[in-house]
């Protein structure tokens, strides 16, 4: 892998995203929006919004850069220009990482617009500190980048694109511990969960939210959540394969 050429890619990749202002507003407003409506649906609540609305800021860039890196990708191989790019010095990690990097970026600076509005404007409360929740929030972002470089490997069309959805990530939040404490599941069940990286991203939220510094557990599902995006990475990576010798 050349850092120059991972950079350049990059590069390339948010010259693109910049010019897309729908994908823009996706990224940047839309999180916000829903953590507002989230705010009005449990108005006087007490501790129930600082819980859910603490998990949510976790799930909002994983879901959202999950579905916009899926398509980007499809977008890449159906147009011809991953082809096209593979013809190249490029490399696939060049590539892959350069996306992690450009999307990366932009989950930054979603997460610190979503957080600030919900500590600032929401009035969320936690006992950790802010730069945690954006740091946890940008790692999660990066998972569903990573496995949305993987997914789009198995789709031909947008809307098959948009399919691995309900298969990949909506699994993922029913046995995080956001509806039913993992501990309360049944043990196949929490088997699975234990098996899934949002699991370790809410618990690290959890643990930001329950104590005023960073604990042994939060740095702990921190680095499984990051080991299960580069790992996702490298899956992607065997996907990509020139179509013409």
């Amino acid at each position: 892998m050349s850092v120059s050429i991972t950079l350049a890619t990059t590069g390339r990749i948010l010259r693109q995203l910049r010019h897309d202002r729908r994908t823009v507003a996706l990224l940047l407003i839309v999180p916000s929006l829903l953590l507002s409506l989230l705010y009005f649906m449990y108005d006087n609540a007490g501790p129930t919004f600082d819980r859910i609305a603490l998990v949510m800021l976790g799930v909002f860039p994983f879901v959202i850069m999950f579905l916009v890196t899926s398509i980007a990708m499809l977008r890449e191989r159906t147009t011809g220009t991953l082809e096209r790019l593979l013809t190249t010095p490029l490399g696939k990690l060049d590539l892959l990482f350069g996306y992690g990097f450009a999307f990366g970026l932009a989950a930054a600076v979603q997460g610190g617009i979503t957080v600030a509005a919900a500590y600032w404007l929401l009035g969320l409360d936690t006992a950790g500190g802010i730069g945690l929740v954006v740091v946890i929030a940008v790692v999660n972002a990066v998972l569903g980048v990573a496995l949305g470089l993987f997914c789009s490997a198995f789709a031909r069309t947008e809307f098959q694109a948009v399919q691995f959805l309900p298969v990949v990530v909506i699994p993922q939040l029913l046995l995080c511990g956001l509806f039913v404490p993992r501990g309360q599941m049944s043990g196949w069940l929490q088997a699975v969960s234990d098996a899934m990286p949002l699991s370790y991203a809410v618990e690290a939220l959890a643990e930001v939210g329950a104590h005023p510094d960073a604990t042994a557990t939060m740095w702990r599902d921190l680095a499984v959540v990051a080991g299960a995006a580069i790992i996702a990475l490298v899956l992607a990576a065997a996907t990509l394969r020139r179509r013409t010798p």
